[in-house]
């Protein structure tokens, strides 16, 4: 009986939460409508953006396992990472639909210390991943223009694109939310024109080669190109407070996000393998590009380079709104200061949650991160090893929670579905380095830290939080 009364008090808890979170700060003169909600297909794209962005990445697998190994790959590894996490990621957002996701799920799981560790896993996985795609952006345009290779000329670059895109998140989700439209459709067409441009040339055989004779298999940049190229479905649930209709729409909008991922990662593959003699060491990053000129021509190589550009900005977009969504989510828990919660007066944005995670951007930006980004991609991992803990225990905790989409399976069939992926994240934990191992320690010990100081101010009130966590953990269960 302790159970179900929990259960339902907890429901209503979190639509107060919710409608708090998507009040905009106060009326100016020049907006007094209420905002837009985030709708199907802009989901769909911002989701698309979070995992992949296009085809571009997906070169490596190829070079370091061979075409066969490649093609299965992306075949099979969606059923066993892609899947199961979106279907945690459905049935969680659905249930606890409020912005900031994965932090609502482990403090409703385990309590709020394992919430403030878990968003601060994601958030320093998520903003240190932000700051290299302005740096990929340019990396795209010293091609063409060669002035932005080094010196000042490259960090002003560097500096002006982050503002500009950042300011772009300011303006609104909604518009955010179409741009990606716009660039996933634009990224993807030179992409439709190199595979029909490429059916004619394709040899089946080509598709089942095991690699080219002396070329070793590096299974460590295999896998780790599979793993990071089909993940991270479970960032837009930090935006679940403002989709319309978010029980509804967050089950169609991973559906359709991962089979427009799937197709976009096989079928240029397929087409690119099927229609070039292998040449396994040019199977880099990058090499779409030159294969498209090998299939069509220069100008469809040019066409595939401005797409990555535009695809690098979609992934911007949508890895910020991720980050600054959840520092508005935890400040509605209570785990950040209210400043954390401020919207735009103009356009109900999280104006300081995209500061501060710009703010960080710029400074990572200009660092040499190979192993940061490697830390980061660990911290990934065991935020996720503590969402599937999350999941698993709250299906136990709160049996009669009302779940607008339920994952169709019992307890244990679900503690199978997540094993299999988990067993993938302790192999990516396990193979990581010393300075990998550090530095995740260093940053873990911080948002541990982090955890205590902001306990430590809400006792002596030199800051103002909000109270909706401690009201939800009122009514959580013995």
């Amino acid at each position: 009986m302790e159970a179900t009364n929990s259960s339902q008090n907890i429901q209503p808890l979190l639509q107060q939460q919710q409608q708090q979170q998507q009040q905009p700060s106060p009326p100016s003169p020049r907006s007094n409508t209420t905002p837009h909600k985030l709708a199907l297909i802009p989901l769909v794209f911002l989701i698309y953006f979070e995992v992949a962005g296009g085809p571009y990445g997906e070169e490596a697998a190829v070079g370091a396992a061979g075409p066969l190994f490649a093609i299965l790959g992306f075949l099979i590894f969606p059923f066993i990472w892609s899947i199961p996490e979106a279907l945690v990621t459905a049935e969680l957002a659905t249930t606890f639909p409020g912005n900031g996701g994965f932090v609502i799920w482990a403090h409703q799981a385990f309590g709020p210390f394992w919430g403030s560790l878990m968003g601060s896993w994601k958030f320093f996985s998520g903003v240190i991943n932000l700051a290299s795609y302005p740096v990929l952006c340019i990396d795209y345009l010293k091609l063409v223009f060669p002035i932005f290779s080094t010196g000042l000329p490259r960090y002003l670059a560097i500096f002006v694109s982050t503002l500009v895109l950042s300011f772009l998140n300011y303006t609104g989700l909604t518009i955010v939310g179409y741009t990606a439209v716009t660039l996933g459709v634009v990224s993807l067409l030179p992409f439709v024109v190199m595979t029909l441009v490429a059916i004619p040339k394709i040899e089946p055989s080509r598709w089942i080669s095991l690699g080219q004779e002396g070329v070793e298999k590096d299974w460590t940049l295999f896998f780790n190109t599979l793993f990071w190229n089909l993940n991270f479905w479970d960032n837009a649930s930090t935006l679940a407070g403002e989709v319309e209709q978010p029980q509804k729409t967050f089950p169609k909008a991973l559906f359709s996000a991962g089979l427009l991922t799937c197709l976009a990662y096989l079928i240029p593959l397929l087409a690119a393998i099927g229609a070039i003699p292998l040449d396994q060491e040019d199977w880099v990053d990058g090499y779409f590009a030159d294969a498209a000129e090998i299939i069509a021509g220069k100008w469809l190589k040019v066409w595939i380079e401005i797409g990555a550009v535009l695809s690098v900005i979609g992934l911007y977009e949508a890895q910020l709104s991720s980050c600054a969504y959840q520092l508005l989510g935890m400040s509605n828990l209570g785990f950040l200061p209210q400043t954390f919660g401020v919207r735009s007066k103009w356009f109900n944005t999280p104006w300081v949650g995209i500061l501060f995670s710009t703010l960080i951007t710029l400074a990572v930006a200009y660092m040499s991160f190979v192993d940061i980004i490697s830390s980061v991609n660990f911290l990934y991992s065991l935020g996720m090893l503590l969402e599937f803990a999350s999941f698993l225990w709250l299906r136990r905790k709160l049996p009669t929670v009302k779940r607008p989409f339920v994952v169709p399976v019992g307890l244990p069939w679900l503690v199978v579905m997540c094993l299999i992926p988990s067993g993938f994240l302790l192999y990516v934990m396990a193979v990581a380095t010393k300075t990998v191992y550090l530095v995740a320690a260093l940053l873990t010990f911080a948002g541990i830290a982090w955890y205590f100081l902001m306990n430590f101010c809400k006792s002596k009130m030199w800051l103002e939080f909000n109270n909706a966590g401690e009201k939800l953990e009122d009514q959580d269960l013995e």
